[in-house]
């Protein structure tokens, strides 16, 4: 079994597993909070191979509580980590291309354009070239500002999203694991 923890984003802290070579189904285990209390079940369950982590872009205290607490299961477990970038796992909820988005306070958002780097703005800096795709606790000013959003039932779910990326990303050793924060202490151009 896999453990994915995303506390990338404001809005939202998830905690899935994902299936293990040997076809263990697919199942959320927590949205919406960061349970430690099940992740301890895990643990005293034995079955857990692997940790993975959102590593942003996010905020600097959310990303720091998933990550950390990410690493320290996995030093301690003595199993491997791998990180997963925060805008790739949006991404990969839809088969088309979409501009993924997710919170990053103060009316701004982390947003990744296909093909280009994550970039952090406002709804008006965020090109319309794509349906939207992401993690968000209020779509208003996204959608004021002429942008719109893939349905939610065409997209996949976070756990099937975090899994298609664990088929390809490789993990790192403990000291190598990168997180991606964002400066938004900017001054405005």
């Amino acid at each position: 079994m896999i453990l994915v923890i995303d506390t990338s984003s404001p809005s939202v802290a998830t905690v899935a597993t994902v299936p293990t070579i040997d076809g263990e189904a697919t199942r959320e285990l927590s949205t919406g909070r960061f349970d430690p209390e099940l992740v301890k079940e895990l643990v005293r369950s034995g079955t857990l191979a692997k940790v993975a982590v959102a590593s942003g872009p996010g905020s600097f205290t959310g990303l720091r509580v998933g990550v950390s607490f990410g690493l320290g299961l996995a030093m301690g477990l003595r199993i491997p980590i791998v990180p997963l970038p925060t805008l790739d796992i949006q991404a990969a909820r839809s088969d088309e291309p979409v501009t993924a988005v997710v919170d990053a306070g103060r009316g701004r958002y982390y947003f990744q354009v296909p093909g280009e780097r994550p970039r952090l703005g406002e709804p008006a800096a965020i090109p319309g070239s794509h349906d939207l795709a992401g993690n968000v606790a209020d779509r208003s000013s996204l959608v004021a500002a002429g942008h719109r959003f893939k349905p939610d039932d065409e997209l996949r779910p976070f756990v099937e999203a975090a899994e298609s990326l664990l088929r390809t990303t490789r993990e790192v050793p403990y000291r190598n694991l990168e997180v991606e924060y964002m400066h938004s202490f900017l001054a405005k151009r």
